[in-house]
């Protein structure tokens, strides 16, 4: 019986969806990439487009898609507060329209199916640090309700088509993730730090820099998300993807400064509403199922992540919205 799959990654042109196809494909598999190219880059996967087990598709994930499939990773939604903020409603249905059309492709045609969840799910936490069985502390009417509740509502539609329907689903929560081929507009506070102190600009910080965030380098995360689709059928998650090391911003602002040599100040800003004040993962369930847990060290993968920045033109980078 042949190993290779056809397998379909939505939102594939995007930061981790691009990395994810281009492991995929290194492994042999016949790899679908979907995008509608909102905030992704088609600079991202323009590499394997001359490979013969790769495809990509301009598709919105909220229309229904007919494909023949083995697997499917859904990782199609804005995931930067200022993206998803720009058009809250389009985000929610990417989010729950979103999954009802991969379970849909999943159950007719008996394909396994990887929701990418986040931390967000967790929202404010209340419990620290997070475990998988910790329902969170979400604001269903604030600003970061469409991306949290959203996430939150696809991982309902996941379960009860696995309890209904006994589709084969895999629901991970992703923490924080870095690394080359961050988009340099996306808002996230890696790429902001990175590109404000290359460019000699002044690091903006919001709040007093005290709130915690755990950073995961990208080849560890992808590597937990391959491991998780390729777990027993018996264990479909959720489980935590993401590094327990837990930094505060003005850490992660101040080794920014130190990696790059800039002479940028740090500049305190408002906090925005409901943003967590601490976040950090317990990964005991991936360590037992799945025996991941992540290898890089923050300062390694930030200086590889800096390296890359200084690879790219920034001007041939568009921001996806006005929220940056």
């Amino acid at each position: 019986m042949s190993t290779i799959k056809r397998i379909l990654v939505t939102g594939g042109a995007g930061f981790l969806g691009s990395h994810l196809c281009e492991r995929l494909v290194d492994d042999g598999h016949d790899v679908i990439c979907l995008d509608n190219f909102f905030t992704s880059q088609k600079a991202n996967v323009a590499h394997l487009l001359g490979k013969p087990n790769f495809e990509l598709i301009r598709h919105d994930i909220t229309v229904p898609i007919f494909l023949e499939l083995d697997e499917i990773y859904n990782l199609a939604c804005p995931a930067s507060p200022g993206h998803y903020q720009y058009n809250p409603i389009k985000t929610m249905k990417t989010s729950i329209l979103g999954a009802t059309n991969v379970l849909g492709i999943a159950k007719r045609c008996h394909a396994k199916v990887l929701q990418a969840s986040t931390s967000e799910v967790y929202g404010d936490p209340e419990v620290h640090p997070q475990p998988e069985s910790y329902r969170g502390c979400v604001n269903p009417i604030g600003p970061r309700a469409c991306y949290d509740e959203g996430k939150r509502a696809a991982e309902t539609l996941f379960m009860d088509y696995h309890r209904m329907n006994k589709v084969n689903v895999r629901l991970v929560r992703i923490f924080n993730t870095y690394g080359p081929r961050m988009h340099p507009f996306d808002g996230r506070v890696v790429s902001n730090f990175i590109r404000q102190a290359l460019c000699g600009e002044d690091i903006t910080i919001f709040g007093d820099g005290s709130q915690t965030r755990s950073f995961c380098y990208r080849d560890d995360l992808i590597e937990g998300m391959i491991r998780m689709m390729n777990a027993p059928d018996d264990f479909v998650g959720p489980v935590n993807i993401g590094n327990p090391d837990e930094f505060t911003i003005r850490q992660l602002a101040e080794l920014t400064i130190k990696l790059t040599g800039s002479k940028s100040k740090l500049v305190e800003r408002p906090l925005p509403k409901d943003d967590p004040t601490r976040r950090q993962p317990v990964i005991d369930l991936a360590r037992e199922k799945l025996d991941w847990e992540p290898k890089v060290r923050l300062e390694d993968g930030l200086a590889k992540t800096i390296d890359w920045f200084k690879t790219i033109d920034l001007a041939s980078y568009r921001p996806p919205t006005p929220n940056y």
